[in-house]
């Protein structure tokens, strides 16, 4: 692999969570603009999007530092999305309030969080 992604791949994953920590604290915890902005949100997403941000940081900073539990936790978070994916389908198909947004964005991290764990499986670092 391209030492250049061997590097940034991860620095992108340790970036891509602490923003998601700070947008999904922002909507979680503090009740001001961001809550407001965010609209219908539906919980279980939210959580699991908020907790998934500590995830990217931990495989970005894992596979920095060469770590071969990296491989477990990506695989791990991974499924949990797939999982929260097809949970947030049913809600929607009866009939549950949310986001278009979400919409897009859930399948989006999980399609993330799917190829992060190919590429953290990948043998050589």
């Amino acid at each position: 692999m391209n030492p250049i992604f061997r590097f940034a791949i991860p620095v992108l994953s340790i970036i891509f969570g602490l923003m998601t920590i700070t947008e999904g604290g922002s909507v979680l915890f503090i009740d001001g603009s961001a809550r407001q902005a965010a609209g219908s949100t539906v919980q279980f997403v939210l959580w699991f999007n908020f907790l998934s941000g500590f995830a990217f940081i931990g495989v970005g900073a894992g596979r920095l530092t060469q770590k071969n539990w990296v491989r477990r936790l990506a695989r791990t978070v991974a499924v949990i999305s797939v999982v929260v994916l097809a949970a947030f389908f049913a809600y929607i198909a009866l009939g549950g309030v949310y986001e278009k947004r979400t919409l897009v964005a859930m399948p989006m991290r999980t399609a993330i969080w799917v190829s992060l764990a190919l590429w953290a499986g990948r043998k050589t670092f």
